[in-house]
């Protein structure tokens, strides 16, 4: 399908999907909640892409939720409220659905951020596996400003990601985090200079992760994500489970054979995802 408001590339292993309307501050419009998960569709079903990173075009990362994407909001006029809010209800859900779906890929999700991320980019890329921003990023929750409890996956992932204390202050206020605070809090890995830095700096990133057993690397993401929804205890029953088929894999000795050889190995891609 055609996507105007996203940029699809594969290079080798890593996929890049970034968002592509920066005179409109890449706003989510109603269009992208389309445009998105089918490219996640599309990258799922490519075996050969091994991490995902989603980047952006322009002076900012988003703007947050455009406009247009609150006109289903309010019932019409003698609307049923009860049959309304079942409604409502079912589209928030769908929403929340999509961005979770980067935090249940396979692979890995790299966001690299550059100027602001509002709004709905918080819940975007709070859903990654990592975050790299630019010296000038900064983070918003917006919803708050707006007089909106935030919906889409902000409240339950960033207090996982930094000091919960700080979380509730940034949401309750609605304040600014620049990429400086953002660093030290850890909700970003590293600061670059500018966007082609960062651009360089995360596909670099991106490029060796994506150079690791595929096997290894699933396995790992499906692992620390169990432990952390569910404890420590369930977390090593479920990576014991795991490894009793994964330990027979034949990257094994791939790995350990090119490190004596001393070349990078070949890991055969994962299956298709049916």
């Amino acid at each position: 399908m055609s996507r105007p408001s996203l940029r699809l590339s594969v290079d080798g292993p890593v996929a890049e999907l970034a968002l592509d309307r920066p005179d409109a501050l890449n706003t989510l419009t109603p269009a992208f909640w389309s445009e998105f998960p089918s490219a996640l569709d599309e990258i799922a079903s490519t075996p050969a892409v091994r991490v995902l990173v989603i980047s952006s075009t322009g002076r900012h990362f988003t703007a947050g939720m455009d406009l247009a994407a609150f006109g289903g909001a309010a019932a019409e006029p003698g609307a049923d409220r009860g049959r309304h809010a079942i409604s409502r209800f079912a589209h928030l859900r769908a929403l929340q659905e999509i961005f979770t779906r980067l935090d249940r890929l396979r692979i890995p999700v790299l966001a690299a951020v550059q100027g602001g991320c509002v709004g709905g980019g918080v819940d975007l890329v709070t859903a990654c596996d990592m975050r790299y921003a630019t010296a000038d990023a900064f983070f918003v929750v917006q919803e708050t400003n707006i007089a909106v409890t935030a919906d889409l996956g902000t409240l339950q992932r960033l207090p996982g990601l930094i000091a919960p204390g700080l979380a509730r202050e940034l949401v309750y206020t609605g304040r600014r985090m620049p990429a400086d605070e953002a660093l030290r809090a850890g909700l970003v890995n590293t600061v670059f200079d500018d966007q082609a830095a960062l651009l360089d700096g995360v596909r670099g990133i991106a490029a060796e992760i994506a150079a690791k057993s595929p096997l290894a690397v699933t396995g790992a993401k499906a692992a620390l994500n169990h432990a952390r929804d569910f404890g420590v205890e369930a977390g090593l029953e479920q990576v014991a489970h795991w490894n009793v088929s994964a330990l027979d894999s034949a990257d094994i000795a791939e790995a350990i054979r090119a490190r004596g050889e001393k070349r990078e190995p070949v890991f055969a891609d994962l299956p298709t995802v049916q």
